[in-house]
């Protein structure tokens, strides 16, 4: 069985992906926090003054990689300070966050497929074709 390692260009988009895995985590628990604090009818507004301050963070890791994925953080940040009801703007902030989930995760795929390095044991890896 043939062992697939990442070259360094595929490894240091996998690392930023990983670190912003971390934050998007962080991201989704004061998203659901925010959540519970309008169910509960308590004040909500620091969720999403919180959730406003993480985004950008989170576009600028992505932004040498992964542009498309820092345009949709972008898009989802600018979406959360529209002046809708709270109850749409908690919607709107969960589909973000998944539809980003989706697109790092989509991402992490794609870079394992491009960068893959095939190290079979053997030095040829294919016979003298032209």
């Amino acid at each position: 069985m043939s062992q697939v390692k990442l070259d360094a260009t595929g490894l240091n988009k996998l690392k930023a992906l990983d670190d912003a895995l971390l934050l998007l985590q962080r991201i989704n628990g004061i998203v659901e926090q925010y959540a519970l604090a309008l169910k509960r009818n308590q004040p909500a507004s620091v969720y999403v003054q919180n959730v406003r301050r993480q985004l950008p963070t989170l576009a600028e890791n992505l932004r040498g990689h992964f542009g498309s994925i820092s345009d949709i953080i972008i898009a989802v940040n600018l979406a959360a300070s529209r002046g809708a009801s709270e109850v749409m703007r908690l919607r709107v902030l969960r589909e973000g966050v998944a539809q980003i989930r989706q697109a790092m995760d989509i991402a992490v795929i794609q870079t394992k497929a491009k960068h893959a390095i095939d190290e079979t044991g053997s030095g040829a890896s294919q016979s003298g074709e032209s």
